[in-house]
C-alpha cells in the first residue's frame, strides 16, 4: 500500500533537531471508516518523553507512548490496532468510530534508520519525491524506488508551495497561516516600498514583475498562486501565466463584479474560458470574512481544500 501524509514537515524538523538521541517513531499504516488521521501520519517520540505529531488526534496517544517506551527499551517493533473500546472509548479507543493500525518502531538500523531522515530532507529540498517501504513483520524500513514494493510504502513529497502576488495586509496573515502548515511561501510585488522583510519576516521576497516571478516559481500540482494586489497591471499577468501551469489552486481577491471584469480582461488577452474558470474568484471559502485575517483564513481554506483533493 502506498500513501503519504501532510504532517511530515514537523516530524522531519524534530528528527533533525533530536539527531543522535534515542527515538521511536509511530506511523498510521491502515485506517477504516472515520479514522482521525490518514495513513502515513507520524508521531515521533524522544527517549526523554517529548513527542511531536499525532496518530489519532489525541485518542490513543497515551498507549502509543507506552509502546514507544517499550521499543526504546529493546522490545521489537509492534503493530497495534485501535478501534472503539466498549467501556473505555476515551482511554485507548477511537470515539469517532474509526479503526486504525499503528506501527511503532525504533529509530535505529533495525527499525527506521536515522539516515532515512537525512535522505528525505535532502530529496524534499531538491523538489523530489522519496518513498520508504516498511516490512510490517520485521519493522524494518528502507528506501524504495519500486512502485510495486511489498509492505507499507510511505511517500514523502516535496513541500507544498504558495506564491502570493501583492504585498498587502491580507498577504501577511495568509503567509503566516501557510507557513504554520509547512507550506513554503514566496511573496511577489514589484513595488519596493510594499515588499519589505520587516513586514513579511520569514518569507521569500520577489520584486520582479509577476509574469517573471510566476515563470521562475514554476508552479506544479503542489503549488498555489493567489493574487491580492487589486491592481490589474500586477494581478493579471500573474494569473495568465499561472493558468498555463498545473497549479492546484489559482485564486484572485475581489468581488463577484470585479472578478467578472477580470475574466473579461483575461479572455481578451487570450486566456481560454476553461482556463479562466479555474480561478477561484472571489478567493477563498465562504465564511462571511470581513477583516484581513479572516479573509486570509478563507483563502487558506480554499487552498488546503484544493491541495487535499488528491491528498498529495
Amino acid at each position: 500500500m502506498q500513501t503519504g501524509s501532510a504532517n511530515h514537515d514537523r516530524i522531519l524538523a524534530a528528527a533533525i533537531d533530536w539527531a543522535g538521541a534515542p527515538m521511536a517513531i509511530a506511523t498510521v499504516v491502515e485506517t477504516w471508516k472515520s479514522a482521525p488521521c490518514p495513513t502515513g501520519t507520524h508521531m515521533l517520540v524522544h527517549a526523554d518523553g517529548r513527542f511531536v505529531g499525532s496518530v489519532s488526534g489525541g485518542c490513543v496517544e497515551a498507549d502509543v507512548l507506552e509502546r514507544a517506551q517499550m521499543v526504546l527499551s529493546g522490545a521489537p517493533a509492534v503493530v497495534r490496532s485501535y478501534g472503539v473500546a466498549d467501556n473505555a472509548a476515551w482511554e485507548v479507543g477511537l470515539p469517532c468510530g474509526g479503526d486504525i493500525q499503528v506501527l511503532v518502531q525504533p529509530v535505529s538500523v533495525h527499525g527506521f534508520p536515522p539516515s532515512l531522515f537525512d535522505a528525505i530532507v535532502t530529496a524534499r529540498g531538491h523538489g523530489e519525491t522519496l518513498s520508504v517501504v516498511t516490512d510490517l513483520t520485521t519493522g524494518q524500513s528502507a528506501l524504495s524506488d519500486d512502485p510495486q514494493a511489498k509492505g507499507f510504502v510511505n511517500v514523502y513529497y516535496p513541500p507544498r508551495r504558495l506564491l502570493i502576488i501583492g504585498a498587502v495586509e491580507i498577504a501577511s496573515a495568509l503567509a503566516a497561516i501557510a507557513v504554520s502548515q509547512g507550506i513554503e511561501v514566496t511573496l511577489c510585488d514589484p513595488r519596493g516600498r510594499f515588499l519589505t522583510a520587516d513586514r513579511f519576516p520569514g518569507v521569500r521576497l520577489d520584486d520582479r514583475w509577476p509574469d517573471e516571478a510566476v515563470k521562475a516559481f514554476a508552479p506544479d500540482s503542489r503549488c498555489a498562486v493567489v493574487t491580492l494586489s487589486h491592481d490589474p497591471k500586477i494581478d493579471d499577468p500573474a494569473l495568465i501565466y499561472a493558468l498555463e501551469s498545473p497549479a492546484a489552486y489559482v485564486a484572485a481577491l475581489g468581488s463577484v463584479r470585479s472578478h467578472q471584469a477580470r475574466l473579461e480582461r483575461l479572455l481578451a488577452a487570450g486566456v481560454r474560458p476553461e482556463d479562466g474558470a479555474r480561478i477561484e474568484g472571489p478567493a477563498g471559502v465562504a465564511i462571511n470574512a470581513i477583516s484581513a485575517p479572516e479573509i486570509a483564513l478563507s483563502i487558506a481554506g480554499g487552498m488546503v481544500r484544493a491541495f487535499n483533493v488528491g491528498m498529495r
